[in-house]
Parts: C-alpha cells; sequence; structure tokens
C-alpha cells in the first residue's frame, strides 16, 4: 500500500531547497508514499470578493489537495515566519466550505539555510493549521527541521547528509505507522 501524499511546497522559489528534500523524499520513500509536490506560485491573493467566484487555478489546486491520503507541507523560514505565499494557499484550503485539508494526515518538513532550520515557521505554521476550518491530523512529536541544508544538497539536488537520512527514514515510517492507525480509527 502506498500512502497518495500532496506536498504544498511553501516556496516559491526555482531553486527552492524544500522542493529539492520533496523530491528526493519521492524518490526514496516511492514504496510507502505517492509523493507529488503542490506549487503556490501563481494562486491569486485571497480575497472574500473572489469567493464566489473562485480563480481557476485556485480551484485547481484545492482539488489536487484534496485528492490525497495525506498532506505533507514544505515550508521555509522567511522573517521567523511562513512566506506570505504559503499563508495565502492556507487561507485558500479554508475558504469555500470544502474543507479541503480537515481531519486529513499531514506532517511537516522545513529546511533552511540558517542553523534553525525552520523552527520559528513551523510553530507559527502549527497554529495556523489548528484552525478547525483546517484541522489537519498532523503527525505529533516528529519535527523535521533541516537547518543549514545548503551544505547537505549536493549540485544534483541530492541529500548528502547522512544523519539527516536516517532521521527522515525513521520520521516516514512513522507518518506511515500513524496514517495506518488514523485509517483504522476512522474505519472503526
Amino acid at each position: 500500500m502506498t500512502i497518495k501524499v500532496k506536498a504544498v511546497i511553501g516556496s516559491t522559489s526555482s531553486t527552492s531547497f524544500n522542493l529539492k528534500l520533496v523530491e528526493f523524499m519521492k524518490n526514496r520513500y516511492a514504496d510507502q508514499l505517492d509523493i507529488t509536490p503542490v506549487f503556490i506560485n501563481d494562486l491569486e491573493t485571497f480575497s472574500v470578493d473572489l469567493e464566489s467566484n473562485v480563480p481557476a487555478n485556485v480551484k485547481a489546486f484545492k482539488d489536487d489537495v484534496k485528492d490525497s491520503d495525506a498532506v505533507l507541507f514544505a515550508v521555509p523560514e522567511y522573517n521567523f515566519s511562513i512566506p506570505g505565499a504559503l499563508k495565502n494557499a492556507i487561507d485558500w484550503l479554508s475558504r469555500g466550505g470544502d474543507f479541503t485539508i480537515k481531519d486529513k494526515p499531514g506532517f511537516i518538513i522545513g529546511s533552511s539555510m540558517g542553523v534553525l532550520g525552520s523552527v520559528r515557521a513551523q510553530i507559527h505554521l502549527r497554529e495556523i493549521l489548528s484552525n478547525p476550518a483546517l484541522s489537519p491530523v498532523l503527525l505529533p512529536g516528529n519535527e523535521v527541521y533541516i537547518g543549514s541544508v545548503h551544505e547537505k544538497i549536493n549540485e544534483a539536488g541530492e541529500l548528502t547528509d547522512q544523519g539527516t537520512i536516517n532521521f527522515l527514514d525513521q520520521v516516514v515510517q512513522n507518518f506511515v505507522e500513524f496514517y495506518k492507525k488514523n485509517k483504522a480509527a476512522v474505519l472503526a
């Protein structure tokens, strides 16, 4: 069984380290997770004025994320928080009455060139995702903060730091078990 995971890429950069991490995970864990990156680059800025006539790219984004078993957020840290584009995407996920990610199992990874590896951004992201209109069921206790990421990914975009790889292996295994338990509880 592979879990269909949509990975919301929290950066709009064409050289995003978080995208490189997601691509690494997509390849390494293909036997367990079917990971598809979902990009937020071209989403309209959220406005209640647009809610009754949702732009096509926003509808496609929401449908893409909804069409999954689980969601992964790959978040960089900008100015001690999440990027504005990611907050905009989350605002869209919370609106329209379809509860796109409510009760959907999920987890968060994040990296930065700084030593803290998106710690503050992830704290803010978890707070934002606790909104009842969002409320994914996040894997607890498996925070993935990859600091100095530029020293851990080679020119080909491959993660090379064995300690980080071992840690990701464990987190993915924990997520798979968490997902199975969550799914069993829902079916019970």
